[in-house]
């Protein structure tokens, strides 16, 4: 984008799938725009025309424009606006929960450093646009998306446990033994039933993350908790394991 920069028209701004890769904002595999760049303007003037720019053209109150890091591209609430008539719900669950997200530090140690990116407030008023492309999805999305759910995969798994009519889990959940010692953070739980839910992806697959999920794990067990371990295998392929598992654990614990 950076390149583009000295070229782009004046009041024009990054925006789709451009300005949410600048957002760090989730996007599916075959929504990455590459070399593509998506480059809007406000009506009346002309969308931007050159070889591999994607030209958009907004009316204004539709979009808001900022700045990040010298680079003019829409905000981040306008940029998951804008993506509504591109990503399916579930993609748009994911990243309005990467927005919505409340940075902090798991077992409340040390203060949390900013802010969520935005508001839920901002992105229901973008939803209200008149003749806003895939306003109902979007409006839909934004009553699935919670606070708490730290990557696609763990918005994912709470998606398929609310299809599956289990009840909501806890996100981001701190794990404490009888005696209130702090024994890790947990994606998704059922902390009534201790039971946590746990999103292995690769990098649980180096030895120094290996031992401490060994660790976790095991003080979990010896306070009682029941971890249900589930991988990208179980999320996005076999769903119908996934239930299984952590209906298996929910049986157990209400049995037990």
């Amino acid at each position: 984008m950076g390149g583009y920069r000295p070229v782009m028209t004046d009041g024009g701004f990054f925006c789709g799938q451009s300005a949410a890769v600048a957002w760090g904002i989730p996007l599916p595999p075959w929504c990455w725009p590459d070399s593509v760049l998506h480059v809007g303007i406000h009506r009346p003037r002309r969308a931007p025309r050159r070889p591999r720019v994607i030209g958009h053209k907004f009316t204004r109150g539709f979009i808001h424009v900022t700045s990040l890091e010298g680079l003019p591209l829409t905000d981040p609430a306008s940029t998951w606006a804008t993506l509504g008539g591109v990503l399916p719900e579930e993609a748009l669950v994911a990243a309005a929960d990467y927005l919505l997200r409340t940075p902090r530090h798991p077992g409340g140690f040390r203060p949390a450093v900013g802010a969520a990116l935005a508001t839920r407030d901002e992105l229901r008023v973008l939803t209200e646009r008149k003749g806003r492309p895939g306003a109902p999805r979007l409006r839909r999305a934004l009553d699935l998306a919670r606070d708490g759910a730290a990557s696609p995969p763990e918005t994912q798994i709470r998606l398929i446990l609310r299809e599956a009519h289990l009840p909501e889990p806890a996100l981001d959940f701190d794990v404490h033994d009888q005696r209130e010692r702090f024994l890790g953070c947990s994606e998704l739980a059922y902390p009534e039933l201790k039971i946590a839910i746990e999103y292995e992806s690769d990098g649980h697959l180096t030895r120094q993350q290996l031992q401490r999920d060994i660790d976790k794990y095991q003080a979990y067990a010896e306070a009682g908790w029941d971890v249900v371990r589930l991988t990208s295998q179980h999320v996005y392929r076999d769903r119908a394991e996934a239930v299984r598992r952590v209906r298996a654990a929910r049986d157990r614990a209400i049995t037990r």
